[in-house]
């Protein structure tokens, strides 16, 4: 990787979208409520995080009642699974990069 700056995923740079994708990435699905109070982050802040993923097709929403209360899940595509692991690996050639500059 010639330049892993050039390998960084725009989206993804933004620290509340890659947490919940990490979060989605290491779980088969998770509801809005939990990724909130997992996060500690507004209703507003995760709204608007999630809407982005969504609308690069990185994440898929299903919305379904559980005892008469919404449940809103949200699960990784397969394009924002590949998207995840282009970003770490573009990271991790970064700080490999800056050890093989300090040494």
């Amino acid at each position: 990787m010639k330049n892993p700056f050039n390998h960084l995923d725009k989206i993804l740079e933004h620290r509340l979208r890659l947490q919940i994708m990490s979060v989605l990435v290491a779980n088969q699905f998770y509801d809005y409520n939990s990724l909130k109070e997992l996060l500690e982050i507004t209703d507003g802040n995760l709204a608007s995080n999630l809407k982005t993923l969504e609308r690069e097709k990185y994440i898929t929403v299903s919305k379904s009642f559980m005892d008469r209360k919404p449940l809103t899940k949200y699960k990784i595509t397969d394009k924002g699974r590949t998207a995840f692991n282009n970003h770490i690996d573009a990271m991790e050639a970064l700080v490999s990069l800056q050890k093989q500059l300090n040494n």
